[in-house]
């Protein structure tokens, strides 16, 4: 037998600590390991009117600038009724350019157990200001036998350059600057599109194939055309002794993941994240957004979760996975601690780079009653910010998280499901 490929021994080796770290969470009470039981709020539409179309001439932010951080919204005071009904009305814009407001009033949020503030502070001292940490600790998911088994295959990328998570067959959860700057929504969200991790496939290589469809055909017509992007879309060229000579050579190799593209069907933004609108600048903790796709995908999806401490759980780690910039044509996977926490934010210590925004931020627990570990998520990856830390201009940078708090989770869901009354327990 031949020497095993280092890239193979490299997969292998993060498959093995993904294993190790959720092994490792899974000691302890079972009280501390148990995902908490929520009623949620209602979130339902008001009303909806029409919008001109977006100018789509922004340009994709690679980090955010002057977002008002944990210390800033310590010196905020609490959101009234009214506020919460104006952050959470959101923007639709359909593939056709077009784009709606939709008005929403929230019910029952007297009934939400009570989410804690979770203001645990550390000394700005000690706090590193890079986007590696130290030693680079991320997990390059290189093989495709690996990165397309769960819970690496919920992972998606969006052509403006982030990454996002899968909620539903047809639904992708992302980060809202992926999509939309503040002020107009970026040239690359006029044609969003979004890849699938793709199986491994013989079709379109000239074989034929496990069905026999031969010589890789493509489907004709349809309005939902799906590509593949492979070897960054050149096609391989040469003869057929050229072709021998590296046959062994590309056997050895491992092979990289691939993607299957669909188009999106619509995509919905809340109004908290705009500029000028419901707040005077961008607010960090608005930093997500829904993408309706027009096929849905026969991937596992992953749920939406609440947690109201992740510096408390026993563990105390997050993970996520994307498609950082600096490792292109590979799936990265990282876990962390987390140093900081509000009601709405996660500052962590996750090494990660541009490319990974929007990015699914999970836990793992045992569900109410039963034996059985299940991921959700529990926050999006806002990414490398450059926040105001003290409210006089002076800014710090941090890897910020968005938590998916019990009102997030009522309008999210509803989004996916289109029925608030689906959406009452988290």
């Amino acid at each position: 037998m031949g020497p095993v490929p280092l890239c193979l021994l490299l997969s292998v080796t993060s498959l093995v600590v993904v294993v190790a770290v959720e092994a490792q969470e899974a000691t302890g009470g079972d009280d501390e390991y148990t995902w908490p039981q929520w009623k949620v709020p209602l979130v339902r539409n008001r009303r909806t009117v029409a919008l001109s179309s977006p100018g789509f001439m922004a340009k994709p932010q690679g980090e955010l600038n002057g977002t008002c951080g944990i210390e800033c919204q310590r010196r905020l005071p609490d959101p009234s009724l009214a506020d919460l009904e104006e952050f959470l009305s959101y923007e639709t814009v359909y593939e056709n350019g077009t784009r709606t407001l939709t008005s929403v009033s929230v019910q029952g949020l007297n009934e939400v157990n009570a989410w804690p503030a979770g203001n645990s502070s550390t000394s700005s001292k000690s706090r590193r200001r890079r986007e590696v940490y130290g030693t680079d600790t991320r997990f390059s998911i290189a093989d495709k036998q690996f990165s397309t088994k769960y819970p690496f295959s919920t992972s998606v990328k969006i052509s403006t350059g982030c990454s996002g998570v899968l909620l539903s067959p047809k639904h992708v959860l992302t980060a809202a600057h992926c999509i939309h700057d503040g002020q107009d929504y970026v040239s690359g969200a006029q044609k969003l599109r979004v890849g699938i991790l793709k199986e491994k496939s013989r079709r379109g290589k000239g074989g034929k194939g496990k069905r026999g469809r031969g010589k890789g055909k493509r489907r004709k017509g349809g309005e939902d055309k799906e590509e593949e992007e492979k070897d960054g879309g050149k096609e391989r060229k040469g003869g057929k002794g050229k072709d021998r000579k590296s046959r062994s050579r590309r056997s050895a190799e491992v092979e990289k993941p691939s993607f299957r593209w669909t188009r999106v069907k619509q995509t919905q933004v809340p109004k908290g994240w705009f500029k000028g609108g419901a707040s005077d600048g961008v607010a960090a903790d608005y930093d997500y957004a829904v993408l309706e796709l027009k096929k849905a995908q026969k991937v596992k999806h992953m749920d939406l979760g609440v947690i109201p401490s992740v510096k408390k759980l026993p563990a105390g780690r997050i993970h996520f996975s994307g498609f950082d910039d600096d490792r292109p044509g590979n799936l990265v996977y990282r876990f962390c601690s987390v140093s900081e926490e509000s009601k709405d934010l996660l500052y962590q210590y996750c090494d990660a780079k541009p490319g990974s925004s929007g990015s699914g931020v999970y836990i793992r627990l045992k569900e109410p009653g039963k034996k059985k570990w299940k991921r959700k998520i529990i926050g999006v990856f806002s990414g490398h910010q450059w926040v105001d830390v003290n409210g006089n201009g002076a800014q710090q940078d941090y890897n910020v998280a968005v938590r998916i708090t019990p009102l997030k989770y009522a309008q999210i869901c509803y989004w996916v499901h289109g029925d608030s009354s689906e959406c009452r327990d988290a």
